[in-house]
């Protein structure tokens, strides 16, 4: 199973990161202490959405969508 997760910082509420990860519990955890260095600075994270996916190509290429323009702009509006 394939996750495909948005969190949002509890620093900054106008902040959000899009990834990809067989374990959201541990990948959150990695997060919030600061080991991912695109998050450190804006931690501790929350989960807003996941996304389960039995298909990894389905995943990342909803992942990759996410982290286009439109896909920015439909997570605002929706998720």
């Amino acid at each position: 199973m394939k996750y495909v997760y948005i969190l949002q910082s509890l620093s900054n509420n106008e902040r959000f990161y899009t990834g990809i990860t067989d374990d959201l519990k541990a990948r959150l955890s990695r997060h919030n202490s600061g080991e991912v260095t695109h998050t450190a600075k804006y931690g501790p994270w929350r989960v807003k959405t996941y996304i389960a996916f039995t298909d990894e190509d389905r995943a990342s290429a909803f992942e990759k969508y996410l982290k286009s323009g439109s896909g920015r702009a439909f997570a605002k509006a929706r998720l």
